[in-house]
């Protein structure tokens, strides 16, 4: 990626992927002006935590699967 447009089509495409996939909701939360960095939040919701463990682990891999994104820093936070 070379510019915010890029940046944001690539986001664009993870955020439809993720809620078409796996019905979660992606955010992004930090970083929006800059083009080399972005930080996206991802929720989902579940009587049981490890079903959200297992989704979000499910998204993960599948963001994992794609060129253009580097995972660097990751937190969960259980409500």
């Amino acid at each position: 990626m070379q510019s915010l447009k890029e940046k944001r089509s690539v986001i664009k495409s993870v955020q439809s992927k993720l809620k078409q996939k796996y019905n979660l909701s992606v955010a992004e939360v930090g970083h929006h002006d800059v083009w080399q960095r972005a930080e996206l939040g991802i929720v989902t919701v579940s009587m049981n935590k490890k079903v959200c463990e297992r989704e979000l682990q499910r998204a993960l891999a599948l963001l994992d699967s794609i060129p253009a994104i580097e995972r660097t820093v990751m937190t969960f936070e259980w409500l």
